[in-house]
């Protein structure tokens, strides 16, 4: 069978795991979610990543989060499902990827080992190889985040090894701030490989070099924002398209300005999607702070560009 899959254009969210106040998983809100994105125009999730806790949840949890997806998808057939994996145990990758393969998810993502670190670009494939075999039929993606993972292997030099290595390698979902090495990859072996930016405050700098598609957290709530800001970029509109990447800038800075990654869902209940917090470690807001972050929020003037329930 032949596992290339084709680029994906357009918005992919990475969606928060849906949790009950004791920091249960709250299955039955993954529908309706799935339901939301579709409705704001975004293309795919990329479901069990950063944004999705994938490392704060179970085995047993990311296989039922997994297959809630999917079988909302079977019905639907709109969103592209992208699961990522792991990890630091590539036993437990392949387990993952098994039961993805088996659930219809359209593609798996690979995280680099971030204990045990690999010592270059050629053990990073040969890892990820060993998880990409055993799902021959199914597309692979690299998750490239060295800030979290502390793997600063260049994508290229990962992309000459991975080349022979990993005949189902389909791109890499690029969340760093080297353009240098983005755009070398967008021009490996005459553009074959999907590479999805992942930095949602610098999408207008990845458009210019040629990203078609994006992988964000900030795509749950803003999606109106980066449809119009791809759209100003297309028609030209460059002043207008620098206009809105500052309005996703200034909506970004304030997750920074309440605590962190935890602030998203933050930004999720503001749009009306309650999905709860965040794991320990990741600091939580306080109700107190939600009413002054709901007041910058609204101080940004872009209720419009918000994404709606």
């Amino acid at each position: 069978m032949d596992t290339k899959m084709n680029k994906i254009e357009g918005l992919i969210a990475a969606p928060f795991a849906p949790m009950f106040e004791n920091g249960e998983i709250n299955y039955d809100k993954i529908p309706v979610y799935y339901d939301f994105l579709q409705k704001n125009g975004v293309v795919g999730a990329f479901i069990n990543g950063s944004t999705g806790e994938g490392v704060s949840l179970s085995q047993r949890e990311k296989l039922q989060i997994t297959q809630a997806w999917t079988s909302r998808n079977k019905e639907k057939t709109a969103l592209k499902i992208i699961n990522l994996v792991g990890g630091t145990s590539y036993s437990e990758c392949i387990e993952l990827a098994q039961s993805s393969a088996e659930f219809g998810v359209d593609a798996i993502a690979i995280l680099a080992p971030f204990y045990f670190k690999p010592g270059g670009a050629g053990q990073l494939a040969e890892f990820c190889a060993k998880i990409a075999e055993t799902v021959p039929e199914l597309p692979v993606y690299f998750y490239h985040i060295p800030v979290l993972t502390g793997c600063n292997v260049a994508m290229y030099d990962f992309l000459k090894e991975a080349a022979s290595m990993i005949p189902n390698l389909a791109g890499i979902k690029y969340t760093h701030e080297d353009f240098m090495d983005f755009l070398s990859c967008l021009h490996f072996n005459n553009g074959k490989y999907d590479m999805l930016w992942g930095r949602d405050e610098n999408m207008l700098s990845a458009l210019v070099l040629g990203a078609r598609g994006s992988v964000g957290s900030t795509f749950n709530y803003a999606a109106p924002l980066y449809h119009r800001l791809i759209k100003a970029y297309d028609e030209g509109n460059i002043v207008e398209a620098r206009q809105l990447q500052q309005l996703s800038i200034d909506m970004i800075r304030l997750l920074g300005k309440y605590g962190g990654i935890a602030t998203g869902k933050a930004y999720l209940r503001y749009v009306g999607l309650e999905c709860g917090g965040f794991r320990l470690p990741v600091k939580n807001m306080t109700a107190e702070a939600y009413k002054a972050f709901e007041a910058d929020v609204r101080a940004l003037n872009m209720e419009d560009l918000f994404s709606k329930l």
